[in-house]
């Protein structure tokens, strides 16, 4: 199957180009920067990388010619050169579009469990429109509402881990904490791939989410642990105290938080919205957020 990836330098986007290309698919992966991880994956005949803006909609409908399908990782955390807006909603637009004009057969999208209109997050509300113009397009389609996924590369390891390594102190989303259920990277490619040729996924909105559900907090004491660092302070922290932190992150060089991570851990990543399908059982996430699994994705 020849297979096209928007946001392909993305930690998503990486780990399923290599995982097509190793299961023998053709790839075509598509970014607005250079591909600067995971190179070994170049030299495979398999992979054709098109340097491009996901807006830019004829030569994404260039880059589609000839693929049965789009996988639509495009996606940004930070509303700042690269908007919500620019990225969640026109690049959702321009990639149906050109994926309509090359006869593309199948459009996956990947997007946030918790995205909604009628919310003061941007990130949420352009996500939950990026979704819409999928779901309008008549194009035969499944939208992957995901939780918080991790794996090598990712934020929520790589920035805890760096920041773990320098203070063991870790500050909570709200004086009560909701709860998370972690996604492993590789149960979220199991879900990409069969939605890309199983018929029960065929025009569904689903949820994926992990087997387990606990406070973010636990998942940094499981981190902490990982690293050789048993004690670990955990400060109560109410939202509004973090929301003020995203402001002042917001207006700096490489912003340590964002408002919309805050309105994440704020809303919990663990409840799917009635919006939302249940996978079926055998597609279900089962890697449990093991020290295993931690060690695999923590930065050297």
């Amino acid at each position: 199957m020849k297979i096209a990836i928007t946001g392909g330098t993305g930690f998503i986007g990486r780990h399923l180009a290599r995982d097509l290309v190793e299961r023998g698919h053709q790839v075509v992966l598509i970014a607005r920067g250079l591909y600067t991880r995971g190179e070994q994956i170049h030299a495979d005949q398999n992979l054709t990388f098109v340097r491009a803006d996901v807006t830019d909609t004829s030569v994404l409908s260039h880059a589609f010619a000839g693929c049965t399908a789009v996988v639509q990782c495009a996606g940004t955390s930070q509303d700042r050169s690269q908007t919500f807006r620019h990225v969640h909603v026109e690049g959702a637009r321009c990639a149906v579009t050109a994926a309509q004009q090359a006869g593309v057969k199948k459009f996956v999208l990947v997007s946030y469990l918790h995205s909604r209109p009628d919310i003061r997050s941007d990130y949420h509300g352009t996500k939950w429109e990026g979704e819409e113009i999928v779901r309008r397009s008549g194009l035969d389609h499944t939208i992957l509402k995901a939780g918080l996924v991790y794996g090598p590369g990712d934020h929520l390891l790589n920035n805890l881990g760096h920041l773990l390594r320098r203070l063991p102190v870790f500050a909570t989303v709200g004086i009560r904490e909701r709860t998370v259920r972690l996604v492993a990277v590789e149960d979220l490619l199991t879900v990409i791939r069969a939605a890309l040729t199983d018929d029960r996924l065929s025009n569904r909105t689903v949820a994926v989410v992990g087997p387990e559900e606990f406070p973010f907090s636990s998942a940094a004491r499981r981190i902490a642990k990982a690293m050789g660092k048993p004690f670990l302070l955990v400060l109560p922290f109410p939202v509004f105290a973090q929301r003020l932190l995203a402001w002042v992150s917001a207006r700096m060089p490489r912003p340590f938080i964002s408002a919309s991570q805050v309105q994440m851990l704020a809303d919990g990543i663990s409840v799917p919205l009635p919006d939302s399908e249940m996978l079926p059982a055998d597609l279900a996430p089962t890697t449990r957020f093991t020290e295993e699994q931690i060690l695999k994705g923590l930065p050297e």
